[in-house]
């Protein structure tokens, strides 16, 4: 299974987010990495590298490696819309990114974990695919017999968030996908223009 599997606090330190969750390393040290930390003097960064940073960013936000983004980002072209805007729909219609939402797992790398060992269901039948793309009215549940898992009760014991493009069931551990999320409703700090006009380029 492909996934990143490289330092997280160091990423997030690079785009002073926590984009892998809460981070003790980002909140004790708010500049980026390097051993001169916050003295060393950066040269003005390029009109590249800011577009090249904004793609990294959103790519390291939803777990995705880049062959998969690039795949991604020809398929929002060639819909109907706004192209970086059809491009987070797409981030955000990927099975493990909606179990995250619904709360069902703390990250979006713990919520790939789950779909890919089997514990996530979508309109009832076991799909085990990450990346798997949800469609308005999709019901995403827990399986049965994953139903007890410490992961699982805890992450939705604390899970106050809700989103009004997705529909939670706390009694059935299930979530239904209402709508296509406009970009105002989507919180990740993503400037998807920069993303655009890197792959214009």
């Amino acid at each position: 299974m492909a996934r990143y599997r490289g330092p997280k606090s160091k990423v997030a330190r690079r785009f002073r987010e926590p984009i892998f969750g809460p981070d003790k390393a980002l909140e004790r040290k708010k500049y980026g990495p390097g051993q001169h930390g916050p003295n060393k003097r950066r040269g003005k960064q390029s009109e590249y590298g800011v577009q090249l940073a904004e793609k990294q960013k959103a790519k390291y936000t939803y777990g995705i490696l880049e062959k998969q983004f690039s795949n991604l980002f020809k398929k929002a072209s060639s819909m109907k819309g706004v192209t970086g805007e059809n491009l987070l729909q797409l981030c955000e219609a990927r099975l493990d990114n909606t179990v995250f939402r619904l709360g069902i797992a703390p990250t979006r790398r713990a919520a790939r974990q789950l779909v890919s060992h089997k514990h996530i269901t979508v309109n009832g039948k076991v799909v085990n695919i990450p990346s798997y793309t949800l469609k308005v009215g999709d019901v995403v549940g827990v399986r049965e017999k994953s139903k007890t898992l410490e992961v699982i009760t805890n992450s939705v014991a604390s899970s106050n968030t809700t989103y009004d493009w997705l529909e939670w069931n706390p009694s059935n551990l299930e979530g239904k996908m209402l709508a296509i999320p406009s970009r105002e409703m989507i919180p990740e700090n993503i400037k998807e223009q920069l993303i655009v006009e890197l792959y214009s380029k």
